[in-house]
């Protein structure tokens, strides 16, 4: 090594300007020393530190590779084969822990300690012994500056032997420090040497020590785990960058669709719209009303469960019953100047929940499924083929009319076509059960309007008078006081009436109900004319609620079948029987809705036919009297009820929303 510069300790005595100045200049590299060795110390200390950390950070992995086991993933299948392997990779990393704080002890002892040992011990004595030199020269300087005001003229001896005295003794103080000073400053030139290398052969000798004992530990044993788990990687990455490659064709393919697939209602004017279904999935939109007059809308999305209507929350874990579809009612509706909203009405006729969708096809597959699913058709052996059937029959049996005069040429025309095939119909050998197509031909035309074209209703009223609903008589005529006997008036809406073949069991006007209700959905039709069904003792008849004229008349004689909906108790439907021209007959069937319940009307038109029974016999009417309740006015009293609950008859009466 390169020889090391010295103070010489010959000239502490004299402490010459040349000493002091090269002094200043081992004081000055004392300084740089002392500085640079603080900031070495810091780092270290943070190599400790942070080897100590890996120590805690080891031993926290280790215990985070075990608790992958008890997590509870909701995608976890496939994971035991990673389990086992961190298993063992906690193992591993247990006993690097070991290793690592062997390590940090060894930090600890080899490079830290020495350094502060230098630091605390070298340093510190240099800056201690500089200020004693400090205290001894300036004792010094005092004591000459005495001894050097000493008087010539007046010389005390005593005087000057004492200050020659305390000079020496401060002379020789300054000596003796200065020495130590120089001793020390001059070893400190050695010992900044071993205090700079000492450390760093500790800390090099513990990574090598580490890495050794790492090394004999899981190299042999290691190895083949190591391996086997690398193919493991890679095989995985392999079927990652196989999907990735998969999901990007895939996804290629999706966004070239065509740009209808994200525009609501792309195609207004014919949407391929299935009408088969038992199942319906989607996002609809949910009235709620928030006030006595206000309203919000709500998204959520809804399916079809069974014969369940159920909603779900974007968010929610699952979804929660919202109705009950089974014999329910769905019908479309104006609501708030909103498209495609419609309405499921409960079997008991209570006005449900309102919804919207989004676009013309789902708002009508959303009717046609719900409408399906309202006949349990879910239930069958084969629902599809069944839901098939019922829209086939559906579709047969719907050509809008507008007119009565249309309506019995169509009718006519239909009773030519039967009577021409009557010859070639085989007997069926259970005659005795009637199915559908005996109680109403298939195709039969079904007509939603009851109101008379403007010609027709001139015509046919010209010179007529209004009817008054509260049977009053203004005249006095004989056939009004016939009909006083029984004036029931019940606020209905015309559905549908339809020819039928049959009018021996009640069953046809079931399935009328079944047919007109079906075409309504399929077509959309949810206007509905309100009238007031007048029931006398002789006919029945339908009235505008605001002009009060009859609309049209059937006489009671002629009503062969009548019959509420076993389920939904507000629609009534009766079979009209009427002698054409030329000796031929015909049948229809009328289907209304009614606000009371639909056996208060039957009740009624019982009542009228056992009135009409009765008055070929002056006895029999007369004990037809006394067992029936009267009114204050010698009316028959219905049902012990009031007449339409007192506040069902609206004032504007035109028309209404199903």
């Amino acid at each position: 090594m390169p020889a090391v510069d010295k103070l010489l300790l010959e000239e502490a005595l004299q402490d010459s300007p040349q000493t002091r100045s090269l002094l200043s200049v081992f004081e000055e590299d004392a300084g740089t020393l002392t500085e640079y060795t603080n900031q070495l110390l810091q780092a270290m200390q943070r190599v400790y530190g942070a080897q100590n950390e890996m120590c805690l950070a080891t031993q926290q992995l280790s215990k985070q590779l075990l608790a992958y086991e008890k997590q509870h993933f909701a995608l976890g299948k496939g994971d035991e084969e990673v389990i086992s392997t961190l298993h063992y990779f906690s193992k591993v990393v247990d006993e690097l822990n070991i290793l690592h704080s062997e390590l940090a002890k060894q930090l600890a002892d080899t490079m830290v300690l020495p350094i502060i040992q230098f630091r605390e011990k070298d340093l510190t004595e240099v800056s201690t012994l500089k200020d004693l030199f400090g205290l001894a020269s300036n004792e010094h300087d005092v004591s000459m500056a005495k001894y050097s005001r000493l008087p010539k003229r007046k010389e005390n001896e005593k005087l000057k032997a004492e200050v020659a005295k305390e000079v020496a003794n401060a002379r020789r103080k300054q000596h003796l420090s200065s020495l130590q000073y120089y001793c020390a400053l001059n070893a400190l030139q050695y010992r900044k040497r071993v205090a700079m290398m000492e450390p760093m052969l500790g800390y090099t000798r513990g990574q090598i020590n580490f890495f050794k004992k790492g090394a004999e530990m899981f190299s042999k044993r290691m190895d083949s785990f190591l391996s086997s788990v690398s193919d493991m990687v890679q095989s995985i990455q392999g079927e990652l960058d196989a999907e990735a490659e998969k999901m990007r064709v895939s996804q290629q393919d999706l966004i070239a669709v065509n740009e209808s697939v994200y525009t609501p209602d792309s195609d207004v004017t014919s949407p391929a719209i299935n009408r088969n279904l038992i199942q319906k999935a989607g996002y609809l939109n949910l009235r709620n009303k928030t006030g006595l007059v206000t309203t919000t809308w709500e998204r959520l999305y809804f399916f079809t469960q069974g014969g369940n209507l159920m909603c779900q929350p974007r968010g929610a874990v699952a979804g929660g019953l919202i109705q009950d579809l089974d014999n329910c009612s769905v019908m479309a509706v104006d609501c708030e100047d909103r498209r495609y909203c419609f309405q499921i009405t409960t079997p008991t006729g209570k006005a449900g929940i309102t919804l919207q969708a989004e676009s013309k096809k789902e708002y009508e597959e959303w009717i046609c499924a719900i409408n399906n699913i309202s006949r349990q058709i879910y239930l069958t052996d084969n629902p599809e083929a069944a839901a098939i059937k019922l829209n086939q029959t559906a579709l047969q049996a719907v050509t809008p009319i507008t007119s009565f005069g249309k309506k019995h040429e169509v009718h006519h025309h239909s009773q030519n076509v039967k009577n021409m095939e009557n010859d070639k119909i085989v007997p069926n050998e259970s005659a005795g059960i009637q199915d559908s197509t005996q109680l109403i031909a298939p195709g039969t035309p079904i007509q939603f309007d009851i109101v008379l074209p403007a010609t027709e209703f001139l015509d046919q009223n010209r010179g007529g008078r209004r009817a008054n609903p509260f049977g009053e008589s203004e005249d006095g005529s004989k056939d009004e006081e016939e009909d006083s006997l029984l004036q029931q008036m019940f606020v209905v809406r015309f559905l549908g009436s339809m020819a039928v073949q049959s009018d021996d069991t009640s069953e046809v006007i079931y399935e009328a109900m079944r047919q007109v209700l079906a075409a309504r959905a399929i077509h959309n039709i949810f206007r509905m004319t309100e009238s007031h069904l007048m029931v006398t003792s002789k006919n029945l008849r339908l009235i505008d609620p605001q002009t009060q004229v009859t609309r049209t008349s059937f006489e009671l004689a002629t009503v062969t079948q009548f019959a509420a909906h076993q389920d939904n108790r507000r629609l009534i439907g009766f079979v009209v029987h009427l002698s054409e021209t030329l000796g031929e007959e015909s049948m229809s069937a009328y289907v209304f809705e009614s606000n009371t319940e639909g056996e208060k009307i039957c009740y009624a038109i019982s009542l009228g036919k056992e009135i009409i029974e009765a008055r070929k016999d002056p006895e029999a009417l007369a004990q037809l009297m006394k067992s029936v309740p009267l009114t204050n006015d010698g009316k028959f009293m219905l049902l012990n009820d009031q007449s339409e609950e007192d506040g069902t008859i609206h004032e504007e009466g035109e028309e209404s929303e199903a």
